[in-house]
């Protein structure tokens, strides 16, 4: 007959059981030095009852109601607990354990291998968790709990009765018990550890609900003073962790106080920048770098767009995306139409600029034009017209540097605008007089018509800042006296609008300056950006 050998948790050191072997004389040869009580030797019990002899007769269940010993297979049959598995060990009489619930449950005794990764099924019946090595319609108690009667009807699956039958408990290594342990006294699990928000995740209303500034309120009643040139910082903004692409002030001036920042750490910010100096809400809506954000002209909503061509309309207030799209190029830039606010222009690393209507969610119109990348788009005429520059800088690159278009059309205007080698990463719009300034990799700022044939102004150039590749804004004062723009060196440059004489320049950032921008009602706040990552505001 085979020979049976009782299996050892040999890596355990808690768990010090006798060890026993069957030579093929059905002699046992004992490797440990603890003595077994009498009655509880598995070698001797099956024995006996090899060579014809009795069970041992300590538990009730060994004998049948007539008096008589049970066979060995009978006794299995009586009591499923007791089954000498030929990789078990014979149970030994013990008091059923009861774990208390401050107290992780402790793996069963009776092991055996399994592949590896399998859960005790200890820890599945008190965690419910789905074993990994085989699939079940129900999990099933520990090995030392009462087994349940199946319900009439249901037989389980082949996998479920075979595992009754040969009464075998998957054992579990030592190191992954104790792993289990740990994890149930902490609470958790590395599957249930806690996540960061994940990307594309429904936006969170604002921490604090907008108000009025006590700043800003005295101005609101009164015309807009003359700009007075800022001298010292504010406050210092540091949250991002990636550069800040630009910063626009909420346009309605009673909640003129919040600050919109896009970076390129896949987020964009709203700060509180005139009371608090501190961000009121983070927005992890893009899975790539945020571009271009912009509010719109309610002062409730943001439009977003990124590099991971995807465009989402977020609800401040109530914190839900009121529009999402996704384009087929990465979006560079972003404008809202001037007179209808459910439209807005998106251009980017694509040869097409399109036109987006919020409320069917769809691309209405699409302008095309004979170049690698739009920089900067600027509406013009009360939006009947609009600009767009694009990375076009070779010899004859006089037809593509700037693109004027009919809006309603998508028919080009004139295309015989900027005359010279250079790129215009930016385009800005004076707020009283019609003409408009573009960035260029000259560095130096042009100034141009806002009408037809937009000529440029050939005695009016605003030099001394450094733009060397960078996407450096510029922007006019709301009285339109001055000019402001950032600089690669970081430097932030203030100019008279009317003699293009430097006003100012403030020391600014580490890195390039690539963000500025005037406060529409105070008269001696400015904002500015870097690519460092932090955002200044000047008083």
């Amino acid at each position: 007959m085979a020979s049976l050998v009782a299996y050892d948790d040999s890596d355990s050191e808690a768990e010090v059981e006798p060890v026993g072997s069957f030579n093929a004389a059905t002699q046992m040869k004992d490797t440990s030095d603890v003595v077994r009580p009498r009655g509880q030797d598995f070698a001797s019990g099956v024995l006996d009852v090899m060579e014809g002899g009795t069970l041992p007769t300590k538990q009730a269940a060994c004998e049948d109601p007539a008096g008589q010993r049970l066979p060995l297979v009978r006794l299995w049959r009586s009591d499923p607990r007791s089954c000498p598995s030929q990789r078990l060990q014979w149970p030994r009489t013990e008091p059923e354990v009861t774990f208390h619930s401050s107290e992780p449950p402790r793996p069963s005794l009776w092991t055996s291998h399994t592949p590896a990764g399998h859960v005790p099924l200890a820890a599945a019946h008190f965690k419910q968790v789905k074993l990994s090595w085989g699939t079940y319609d129900s999990l099933e108690p520990p090995f030392c709990a009462q087994t349940k009667p199946e319900p009439p009807g249901q037989n389980g699956s082949y996998l479920q009765r075979k595992r009754r039958e040969d009464c075998v408990v998957p054992y579990t290594p030592k190191r992954l018990r104790q792993g289990q342990a740990l994890s149930t006294e902490t609470g958790g699990s590395k599957d249930t550890e806690a996540q960061g928000p994940p990307v594309g995740r429904a936006a969170v209303p604002l921490r604090v609900a907008p108000g009025v500034s006590e700043f800003i309120r005295p101005y609101l009643d009164t015309e807009y003073k003359e700009t007075e040139i800022s001298r010292k910082v504010l406050f210092y903004l540091r949250g991002h962790r990636g550069p800040v692409n630009c910063i626009q002030w909420c346009p309605v001036p009673s909640k003129s106080h919040m600050l919109l920042s896009a970076s390129m750490d896949k987020t964009f910010k709203v700060w509180d920048a005139v009371d608090l100096g501190s961000c009121l809400q983070t927005y992890t809506l893009h899975s790539e770098a945020v571009r271009a954000a912009r509010w719109s002209p309610c002062g409730q909503r943001v439009l977003s767009g990124g590099f991971d061509c995807a465009l989402h309309l977020t609800d401040l207030e109530t914190g839900t995306q009121l529009f999402s799209g996704q384009s087929n190029f990465r979006v560079t830039t972003l404008k809202f139409h001037p007179k209808d606010p459910s439209l807005f222009v998106c251009g980017g690393f694509s040869s097409e600029i399109k036109a987006w209507d919020v409320r069917s969610g769809k691309a209405v119109r699409s302008y095309k034009a004979t170049v690698q990348q739009t920089l900067d788009v600027l509406f013009l005429q009360e939006g009947s017209e609009f600009l767009s520059s694009t990375d076009a800088s070779s010899r004859d690159s006089a037809d593509r540097t700037i693109i004027a278009w009919d809006f309603r059309s998508a028919a080009k205007i004139s295309n015989q605008i900027f005359h010279e080698r250079y790129t215009c990463p930016s385009l800005a719009l004076h707020p009283r007089e019609p003409v408009f300034l573009a960035q260029t990799n000259g560095n130096y700022l042009a100034l141009f018509s806002a009408v037809w044939p937009y000529r440029m102004s050939r005695r009016r150039r605003y030099e001394g800042h450094k733009v060397e590749g960078y996407s450096v804004g510029c922007e006019c004062s709301p009285d339109g006296d001055l000019l402001v723009t950032g600089s690669a060196d970081g430097r932030v440059l203030l100019y008279c609008f009317r003699t293009a004489s430097r006003a100012r320049t403030l020391p600014g950032h580490a890195q390039a300056c690539v963000g500025t921008a005037f406060h529409p009602v105070l008269p001696s706040v400015l904002a500015s950006c870097s690519w460092e990552g932090d955002v200044k505001i000047w008083h």
